[in-house]
């Protein structure tokens, strides 16, 4: 299959990325002409814009464009299409890591949650990356993903079952749905450092990915480190992941989804599909966020829920055309 050249689709992502960041300023319970950038006269509506729009936006092309990153990695270095954060159980660590914050009332110092969740984040990595490397099996690496999230469920579960007040509880749950309301600049000062550095180290391995679709034996004959590799893929993967759930809560199937429908107008090689699964990433996480501002109801809905939404029945087709496969 002929596939257009990586500039032409680069540019088209970016193109698509900036004109829904463009719209998404205007969208909301409350539109927003853009003229509202020069216009001073309605100091209510600019201050909507500059205080809650324009974080908002940048928040979502950031967290979509890192995620959707982490799973393009995943899967390269898995040689597994159904590897992604969320689902191998590696953003659910970091939202444990996150919640004994939460719990423990840790989280008045800015920067003690991101680096909880980072640190849950890279556990969960780190686990999984051991299984990968003892069996390539996709069951078992799959049921690994499982253990995990059963594992960092059991952890919210007890700190929800022995959260001291209500209020606690609260913040707990509705922190867990994942969501980019009423996010603001502090938000996205904080992941932004996490996301670019984890995201930086991620985009050092792609030969080495590309090389590992001849397997491990093959990438070492071409002269990759993989130890090194590992270590490089583990701190991107934590650092992006860890920094994202921090500031939105768990927000899954983005880094499942972006990379199988960008695939086919880039091909299978996994380092050539990694920047545009970050403009996919962020133009879906961009028009989702659209989407749960116009929601009729009384309460907007979580992007976190919306988007478990649109990417469950994704992961069931994939499940069932693998087992095809493996039939």
């Amino acid at each position: 299959m002929k596939h257009p050249p990586l500039s032409i689709v680069l540019i088209g992502g970016v193109v698509l990325v900036l004109g829904l960041a463009v719209l998404s300023l205007s969208v909301g319970r409350i539109w927003i002409p853009l003229a509202t950038f020069l216009n001073d006269a309605d100091t209510t509506q600019r201050a909507i814009l500059l205080g809650l729009r324009v974080p908002r936006t940048l928040l979502a092309m950031l967290v979509g464009g890192g995620l959707a990153l982490c799973g393009a990695a995943l899967q390269g270095y898995t040689r597994n299409p159904l590897a992604d954060p969320g689902i191998l159980g590696v953003s659910p660590m970091a939202a444990l890591g996150a919640v004994t914050t939460l719990y423990l009332g840790l989280n008045t110092t800015p920067w003690v949650l991101p680096a909880a969740a980072v640190g849950g984040a890279m556990l969960g990595i780190v686990l999984l990356l051991l299984l990968a490397r003892l069996t390539g099996g996709v069951v078992t690496f799959l049921l690994a993903g499982v253990v995990l999230q059963s594992l960092a469920g059991a952890g919210v579960a007890l700190a929800l079952s022995l959260a001291p007040n209500p209020w606690a509880i609260n913040e707990i749950v509705n922190w867990l749905l994942g969501s980019l309301q009423d996010r603001s600049v502090n938000e996205l000062q904080l992941a932004t450092p996490f996301v670019l550095v984890g995201a930086a180290l991620i985009f050092t391995t792609r030969r080495a990915l590309d090389a590992l679709t001849l397997g491990e034996t093959g990438a070492r004959a071409l002269g990759i480190e993989l130890d090194t590799t590992r270590v490089l893929l583990v701190l991107g993967v934590g650092l992006v992941a860890g920094g994202c759930v921090a500031v939105t809560g768990v927000i899954s199937f983005v880094g499942l989804v972006v990379p199988h429908l960008v695939r086919p107008l880039v091909g299978a090689r996994p380092g050539r599909l990694l920047f545009p699964s970050a403009l996919g990433g962020a133009a879906l996480v961009l028009a989702a966020d659209m989407l749960v501002r116009l929601t009729p109801a009384a309460a907007e809905l979580r992007l976190g829920v919306a988007l478990s939404v649109l990417g469950a029945p994704f992961f069931l087709l994939l499940l069932v055309q693998q087992r095809r496969r493996l039939a």
